[in-house]
């Protein structure tokens, strides 16, 4: 395995199993490195400033105490875990000449970020179970999604992330790495990894698509389904402020899944002949770094309710009182 490769085994011929890792990144674009630095660090901290300030913001209006929000403060909780799981180590090789990683930094990257994925997949997923009750169940509502209901679909999106892909990257990484180590990417992400292994991985691959056609394609799938029903109700509703108000709630949430699984499907469905280093990079700074700079914007842009809560602890305010 590649945990003992530090004691020097060998595999036929000259080529010794890799104990660290190279990631190309950005090299060939060394003069625009330090505008990018700039760039990426720009919107991480816008990230995770948004994020931050939406969970503290449901946190202290109790007005936003509802399961909608809820599943919202763990979308925000989760998506500063999945941009720092990349990019702090990326801002890192922007600035420095030696981008390497060990094998164990690297397994633990791929384990963060996998786990977040798939997680927010899941957790997607129950967001829109929860706007299909609201919309088509809304006298039951309550009952059927009060706060222990919640918590299980929370917990049950948390759990498929971690077993499904705790066992995936756990099987990857029993393979043996040789050769060079060069990683055509900027992060360990599951397919520029698994190009250096020094043995036949196409059965390692049959089992990464057909885990990515059920953990990425059956939450999916759930969405649509809640979806088509949600636009049947609407449809059925007599009035035009109605039908406005009912799509007003579901609007945000509909432009976060087609940003997260536009990228999503784009980059693990399909097959391996598709995938360029350059085509790789460009669609993964957008699921890294540009798709979680945008849930912040889209929920608070987009959401009456958040943008009211906003406005009333701005006022509230010692700054706003001094002023």
């Amino acid at each position: 395995s590649p945990q003992r490769s530090g004691s020097g085994p060998r595999m036929s011929g000259n080529q010794s199993l890799c104990t660290r890792f190279t990631l190309v990144a950005f090299s060939s674009l060394a003069e625009l490195q330090p505008v990018l630095f700039v760039l990426v660090l720009a919107i991480y901290l816008f990230t995770v400033g948004g994020n931050l300030i939406i969970i503290s913001l449901i946190r202290v209006t109790p007005a936003l105490h509802t399961p909608m929000y809820f599943f919202l403060v763990n979308l925000s909780f989760l998506e500063m875990c999945y941009i720092t799981s990349v990019v702090p180590q990326m801002l890192v090789h922007l600035l420095v000449e030696t981008k390497t990683i060990s094998v164990g930094g690297c397994a633990a990257q791929m384990y963060v970020f996998s786990i977040l994925g798939l997680t927010e997949c899941c957790l997607l997923a129950a967001m829109a179970y929860d706007r299909f009750i609201a919309i088509c169940h809304p006298l039951h509502y309550t009952l059927l999604m009060g706060p222990p209901v919640c918590l299980k679909l929370a917990a049950a999106s948390w759990t498929t992330g971690v077993v499904v892909e705790a066992a995936q990257i756990t099987w990857i990484f029993t393979l043996p790495f040789c050769g060079t180590g060069e990683i055509q990417h900027f992060f360990c992400d599951i397919m520029p990894v698994v190009k250096l292994a020094c043995v036949d991985t196409s059965r390692n691959e049959t089992v990464m698509f057909v885990l990515a056609v059920l953990f990425i394609m059956s939450p999916c799938f759930l969405i649509l389904c809640s979806y088509a029903r949600i636009l049947v109700t609407i449809v059925r509703i007599p009035s035009a402020a109605g039908r406005r108000k009912a799509f007003s709630t579901c609007s945000s949430h509909i432009l976060v899944v087609s940003l997260f699984y536009g990228t999503a499907l784009f980059t693990y469905l399909q097959p391996k002949t598709a995938h360029t280093p350059a085509s790789d990079k460009a669609t993964a700074l957008m699921y890294t770094v540009v798709t979680p700079a945008l849930n912040p914007v889209i929920y608070t842009l987009r959401n009456k309710e958040v943008k009211e809560a906003f406005q009333k602890l701005m006022h509230r305010s010692p700054l706003s009182q001094v002023a």
